[in-house]
Formats: C-alpha cells, structure tokens, sequence
C-alpha cells in the first residue's frame, strides 16, 4: 500500500508552518511600526481649517498670548477653542470685510459656532489635562513646536504613550517658569535638567508613571 504523503509533503508542511509563523509575526510588527511612524501617528500633516489663520501672524507680528484664545488651557483639562465673539473682538474692526472673514462673519449672523478641526487627537480611553502641566511648567512648545512659526498648525510631536512616558520618567529638562510657558523662544540661562530640578521642587512636580494617571 502506498503513503498517502510522500516524503516532500514534510518539507512543504514545515514551509507552510514557517510561513504561517512569520506572517503573523510580521502583521503585528508592521502594525507597531505603522503607530510609531509619521505617517501612523499624523505628523507633519497640515490641516485645512475653515477659516484661513496664520498663528505667524498673530502671534509674531501681533504679539497674541496663546491664553487669549486657548483661555481655559490653564484651568481646565481642555485647552479650548477661540469662539466666534472672541475673532470679532478684533476682526469687527480689523478686516471687517476682508473675504477671508466671511465664514467668521457667517458664523456670527448664524449663531453658530465655526467648526474648527482638531488636530492634536488622543484617544478616548486617554486623560489629558492642560492646566497641571502649564500650572507646573510645561510649555506649550513641548507639545506643539514651534507655533508662532507655522502657517498651518501641524502635528509636531508622536503623541504616542511612550512618548508621554518619556517625559514622565525625566521631566526636568523640559520644564521652565510658569510665567513663560507660552514663550516659544524662551531658553534656560544654564543646564536645563539642573534648572528643572528648582522649578520642580518650588512647584511640586510629582510626575506619575502609573497606569491610573492617563487611563482612569
């Protein structure tokens, strides 16, 4: 009687297996990689905002505290977005008929809020609050970049866990006075952990590394 697998079939098993192995191993790495990458994490991607606003301008030639349109970013967990009021606060007289206001304009006479798109997103099972790392030193720029620079504003930074970790696990080179959290300029005058090292014990800083801290 004859085998019913002749001696190949191992061979063609043991590839298969091989295969199927390094398939899968590999469907999760790139899945790791794709997340830890530019193009997984949406960095360097500029967003189309329904109204043109150069951050440039207004914060460069203009001299706009980052607080005056991201008003609860040191009270609240969110950062907050300028409302319509607030554009006309200047734009009711400064370009008032400029036709790069008229969804500002729009949104006014409509009584209806002008759909700004987010672009720094975390995921929703993540906490961020806003106001316990300015009230503690962090700047803006540790998050965003180089604001006053850019035209669009564009994600700079991964966002990623481990990125965040990073920063929990040695905070100090990254911190500077409350007072010039939204200077995008700023520098310290000396070593910047040993300066960080005195702001964070004249401010308390007690960076967490549990889960609890961002995943409540």
């Amino acid at each position: 009687m004859s085998a019913l697998f002749t001696p190949r079939s191992n061979a063609l098993f043991r590839l298969v297996l091989v295969l199927l192995i390094a398939g899968a191993g590999g469907t999760v790495a790139a899945f790791m990689v794709y997340w830890r990458v530019p193009y997984g994490t949406g960095q360097q991607e500029q967003v189309a905002q329904p109204v043109q606003f150069d951050h440039r301008h207004h914060v460069q030639d203009d001299l706009i505290d980052c607080r005056y349109c991201h008003s609860t970013v040191d009270r609240a967990a969110s950062a907050g977005i300028p409302s319509t009021e607030l554009c006309l606060n200047c734009h009711a007289q400064v370009w008032n008929k400029s036709p790069l206001l008229d969804v500002v304009r729009a949104s006014w006479f409509a009584n209806e809020p002008i759909r700004w798109m987010r672009v720094h997103k975390l995921p929703d099972f993540v906490y961020f609050n806003h106001s316990i790392h300015v009230n503690k030193g962090v700047g803006c720029v540790e998050c965003h970049g180089r604001v006053d620079q850019m035209a669009a504003i564009e994600q700079v930074q991964p966002l990623t866990m481990g990125w965040c970790l990073d920063c929990h696990r040695n905070p100090y080179p990254r911190l500077r006075p409350p007072e010039e959290v939204t200077n995008m300029a700023w520098k310290p005058d000396g070593d910047p952990a040993a300066i960080g090292r005195e702001i964070a014990k004249k401010y308390d800083v007690k960076p967490r590394t549990s889960c609890y801290t961002c995943h409540r």
